[in-house]
């Protein structure tokens, strides 16, 4: 199922202004290794996304959804078979999951998404009395 969807642009800015205002969207700003992030939050049960500036400069200004999957590397392996071209392998993202990116053969780009598996809780010792 879509579970993000994202929009490169070259003004983050504006864009936040036009779609907080459009939509009444709830914006959240979160630092990355590579600048802001800006999470989406529609207020709703469908699926949000996030704001960014384009990772490279000739990137077109888009709106690039991502597919949950269970597992991003076997997906973007099946779809290079298939005849998609990877533009971003594997990444993961700490405490988030993973994402990668693909061109279909028709050369429209889709983003895959893994969520990161929860880690088992460890069981509280027992005081001894």
């Amino acid at each position: 199922m879509f579970a993000h969807i994202e929009l490169n642009t070259d003004d983050a800015k504006a864009a936040k202004k036009f779609y907080r205002s459009l939509f009444a969207w709830k914006l959240e700003d979160v630092a990355t290794g590579s600048g802001t992030y800006t999470m989406i939050d529609t207020g709703s049960r469908a699926s949000g996304g996030g704001i960014q500036l384009k990772p490279m400069p000739e990137a077109a200004t888009a709106w690039m959804p991502y597919v949950e999957v269970a597992d991003v590397k076997k997906s973007l392996g099946k779809a290079k078979k298939l005849g998609a071209r990877i533009v971003l392998a594997c990444t993961k993202l700490p405490g988030m999951g993973s994402i990668g990116v693909l061109l279909d053969p028709t050369g429209a780009s889709l983003g895959v998404w893994q969520k990161e598996k929860a880690k088992p809780k460890k069981k509280a010792k027992r005081a001894r009395r």
